[in-house]
């Protein structure tokens, strides 16, 4: 990945931490640039070019969600949201509206590059040729689409269509957290987006399946009070 190519859009009012944020992308060779307000990034993000948005929620124009939603309806770029709101609605409610990740602020340099990294790799993963996606891994546990296959350290893992239907949800979101409500929605449909005990029921099934202790899960982890994420190293 030659990061020198990757832009990333830094939406921040708040100079101390837009300047912390830029010097640390710069420190890994990727270039930005920035913005105070919600309108200012709508602007840059019609006129340029740009990899992944990191986005503050409390801006002095408009509000980071609305931002969000403005994106969405012409953009696919990724949205990581750096904030200070660290409610869990807030975050299930970003997520929900389309951004791709959350971080809490503070965070150190390590953690953010870590999301950008983990976006970016996605993104190369939307953008791979289609045959690249009949065969995804993350760790040792690997899916192939074409055949409709699980497998875990090279052996075949028996599933159910609903188990292998959220694998495939997962892998095809590598790194992103999914929010209940989401995961809900694509697998069982719009009118189960409140059936939690369902999910529940699905995931520890999965989890006996995929991990050695499925209590604490190396591949599938929880994002308490916001929903899952299938970690991809």
């Amino acid at each position: 990945m030659n990061q020198s190519n990757r832009q990333i859009l830094i939406v921040e009012d708040d100079k101390q931490i837009r300047n912390f944020i830029g010097y640390s992308l710069d420190k890994e060779g990727f270039s930005y640039l920035t913005s105070n307000t919600g309108q200012g990034a709508l602007s840059l993000l019609l006129s340029e070019q740009f990899d992944i948005m990191l986005l503050d929620l409390g801006l002095p124009d408009l509000d980071g969600m609305e931002v969000i939603k403005k994106v969405r309806e012409w953009s696919e770029i990724p949205i990581i949201v750096v904030s200070a709101r660290d409610q869990d609605k807030e975050k299930v409610g970003a997520l929900d509206i389309g951004a791709d990740d959350y971080l809490t602020k503070p965070f150190s340099a390590t953690e953010l590059l870590a999301r950008i990294r983990v976006a970016l790799r996605h993104l190369n993963q939307q953008n791979s040729p289609e045959k690249a996606q009949d065969h995804l891994q993350a760790g040792d546990l690997q899916i192939d689409f074409e055949k409709r296959l699980v497998y875990l350290e090279n052996q075949e893992v028996h599933v159910t269509p609903m188990e292998y239907s959220l694998l495939t949800l997962f892998f095809k979101n590598i790194g992103k957290v999914l929010t209940t409500r989401q995961i809900l929605t694509e697998i069982w449909g719009i009118h189960y987006g409140n059936d939690t005990q369902a999910l529940r029921a699905l995931m520890a099934g999965l989890r006996r399946k995929i991990e050695k202790n499925p209590a604490k899960p190396r591949y599938i982890i929880t994002e308490i009070g916001v929903g899952y994420r299938l970690v991809d190293e």
